[in-house]
């Protein structure tokens, strides 16, 4: 009688899904059911770097005028961009902008790209910037993101 052969291959990395459960408990420590499985696929990051970022500002009193610039240095086209940094100050406030649309919530900033600069292929730049107000001192950002990437500051 022949023995069965079973083989078996090592699954590759992109084989591999992670399956993630909920389970929770309340303040009385009664523990739910598990939730159904969920499986989750991630791509693969960006390279760190890949977004120099170039941040130029030109004060005045209690204004200033910032002119930033990011440059896709990665291997594949970006479609759609959020840069986010955080003013050192409090004191330092968004104003009037131009080339994307900015939010503020205390000192976090984030800027996103507009219907015509929202493409960046491999090499390609483009600049924005806003017109801001300061109390007294405007020191720069010191860390940018790209789309939650952390980026380099030229």
């Amino acid at each position: 009688m022949a023995t069965p052969h079973h083989s078996r291959r090592r699954p590759r990395p992109s084989d591999i899904r992670p399956r993630f459960y909920v389970v929770a408990v309340d303040a009385a420590g009664n523990v739910s059911a598990a939730s159904a499985p969920v499986t989750v696929t991630t791509a693969d990051p960006p390279a760190a770097g890949a977004c120099p970022v170039g941040y130029v500002t030109s004060d005045w009193s209690t204004g200033f005028t910032a002119t930033i610039t990011i440059t896709n240095t990665g291997t594949s086209t970006l479609t759609g961009w959020t840069l986010g940094f955080a003013f050192p100050s409090t004191g330092q406030q968004v104003g009037q902008g131009w080339s994307a649309t900015y939010r503020q919530t205390g000192t976090a900033v984030t800027a996103t790209n507009l219907s015509y600069n929202g493409t960046l292929a491999p090499g390609a730049s483009t600049s924005f910037g806003f017109n801001g107000t300061h109390t007294g001192s405007n020191p720069r950002p010191t860390t940018f993101t790209l789309n939650g990437s952390p980026c380099t500051v030229s």
